[in-house]
């Protein structure tokens, strides 16, 4: 009995352990100041949690994007153009974390999806940003979930949870603890709020629906609610259930 246990092959362990893909803002990763105080600290927690659960992160591009493409457009940069310079950002902070994370990452920041899946095979966190214009970085982590096989996508956000509106303009605006994958997709594609930063992206949405990918809302700045929701505990923020 105890042969046959230590002829376990290690893969198959490695295999069995829950896949996580989480989609981080770039304003989450760079905010007005502590950067690099709270990427340090968002490393540590990684590091801890991927003890218990396989891990990618999709960084996003933020105020460094957003300034990148307001002045592109403003020197006559087409949208194509303008996304190109977006996605740079979004690498841009990807290797930010990735260095925080030490020798469980790599500053080799794939450059998309299949290229992240093939890193994810030699263990640690992989860590990437955006792939090609049209597809935000919410999209692409539902991509990634698929080719890996993961059934959640945790999004951390600027807002704690997804509302009916953006609570920091209308303090009326609902909060939401579940949701089906089909009230999110109401919810994205309401009139008058396609683009929202409370809602995720539509196109990640139709993918998530397709696959039956979960999705989980949470401050991406409450590093304690966050570690939950990476370890599939109960958290304060949103679940979107796709079944």
């Amino acid at each position: 009995m105890i042969l046959s246990l230590t002829r376990i092959p290690i893969k198959v362990l490695v295999m069995s352990q829950d896949i996580v893909v989480i989609s981080i803002g770039g304003s989450i990763l760079i905010p007005d100041q502590n950067d690099s105080v709270y990427i340090g600290k968002l490393a540590e927690m990684l590091k801890k949690a991927s003890e218990k659960v396989r891990i990618c992160v999709v960084c996003g591009g933020g105020k460094i994007a957003r300034y990148y493409t307001v002045t592109g457009r403003e020197l006559g940069g087409s949208e194509y153009e303008l996304d190109l310079l977006g996605i740079g950002c979004t690498r841009l902070n990807a290797g930010l974390l990735a260095l925080a994370l030490g020798d469980k990452s790599s500053t080799d920041i794939p450059l998309d999806v299949k290229t992240a899946a093939e890193k994810f095979k030699d263990g640690g966190i992989v860590v990437m940003g955006g792939t090609e214009p049209g597809h935000t970085t919410d999209a692409v982590a539902t991509m990634l979930a698929t080719e890996l096989g993961a059934k959640r996508v945790i999004n951390a956000t600027s807002v704690d949870a997804v509302y009916s509106d953006d609570p920091r303009k209308n303090p009326d605006a609902v909060r939401y603890d579940k949701l089906t994958i089909e009230e999110l997709d109401a919810l994205v594609y309401k009139d008058h709020g396609a683009g929202k930063s409370s809602v995720f992206d539509p196109l990640g949405v139709q993918i998530a629906k397709k696959e039956r990918i979960d999705i989980q809302m949470v401050d991406g700045r409450n590093l304690a609610e966050l570690e939950k929701a990476i370890l599939g505990q109960p958290f304060s923020g949103t679940y979107i259930s796709s079944q």
